[in-house]
């Protein structure tokens, strides 16, 4: 679903149905259905002067961090000095709320739809948020495998991994349709994009030999945390849990039971949070930027 960030209290004026139309000072294209998320930033005090805008929402909660209600974009108009001084004498209530001058943009909503508030820390321009069954069937499209440093791809886990092995890009996987749990996590990430309390984690056990690993990706919502699993087949799906400790240590039991066999030194046992690492690295930099995360 489409969404568009407003500072309060725009957002809420759009939700209370006292604001039809968002001025921008860009174009766009879009017209459809579009989420409204109020985000999390302060409102400056100079705007808390606006007596006359905020008696429209007096004894109305505020809602930051929330995407609050859904309404279709209809339209997108140039602001023209006719078009400014129409709204103006026609329309008070709607020049109050919003920045009419010209050569900025109109967006005009209709079907406004208020909605139970969904947590989210939101983006610039219009962006995607997804639900976690939307997320997961596109990571169906993705096939376990890696591709090397020539493009080539790869269905099992080879002796040349090690030395041939690139990170790649979210974009990347969506193209290639193929990767391994670390690109898979990235792919994720971006899915992920504007929900709160993300985190990512890298498991591994050190071996001297093939040091086997996972990564996976845990989000919080409505306090429960959630551990989102696509890359390894056994334990595919959403799972949720009371307490974000008690989510890792399940993991890292199922880890150890499944892929260590219960064989392992548990001083050679480490779970790393680590955020975004770049892409196109190597196997041995993509261990390193892990490690150098909290542990």
């Amino acid at each position: 679903m489409k969404v568009l960030s407003l500072t309060e209290p725009y957002a809420t004026l759009i939700k209370e149905k006292k604001k039809w139309i968002e001025t921008r000072s860009w174009k766009t294209d879009y017209r459809g259905e579009l989420y409204i998320h109020a985000s999390s930033t302060k409102i400056p005090k100079n705007w808390k002067d606006n007596t006359e805008l905020f008696t429209l929402i007096e004894n109305t909660p505020l809602n930051f961090g929330n995407i609050i209600c859904k309404c279709n974009l209809v339209d997108c108009i140039y602001m023209t000095k006719e078009y400014v001084e129409n709204i103006k004498e026609k329309s008070h209530q709607e020049y109050i709320c919003g920045d009419y001058r010209e050569e900025r943009y109109a967006w005009v909503l209709d079907n406004i739809t208020p909605i139970l508030p969904i947590k989210a820390t939101g983006s610039l321009s219009i962006w995607n948020y997804y639900t976690e069954k939307e997320i997961m069937t596109f990571l169906e499209q993705i096939e376990y495998g890696w591709v090397d440093d020539e493009k080539k791809k790869h269905l099992t886990i080879d002796e040349t991994f090690s030395r041939k092995y690139r990170l790649q890009s979210p974009q990347e996987v969506i193209e290639n349709k193929i990767g391994v749990c670390w690109d898979q996590v990235e792919l994720e990430r971006y899915y992920f994009k504007g929900y709160q309390n993300i985190k990512t984690y890298f498991i591994v056990h050190y071996d001297n030999d093939k040091c086997p690993t996972h990564t996976f990706l845990t989000y919080q919502k409505n306090n429960k945390y959630y551990w989102f699993e696509h890359a390894w087949e056994k334990w595919k799906g959403i799972h949720e849990y009371p307490s974000l400790e008690e989510l890792l240590l399940d993991v890292k039991e199922k880890f150890i039971l499944d892929e260590l066999k219960n064989n392992y030194n548990k001083n050679n046992l480490c779970l790393y949070e680590y955020k975004k690492p770049k892409s196109n690295i190597t196997v041995e930099e993509y261990y390193k930027h892990c490690e150098q995360e909290k542990k």
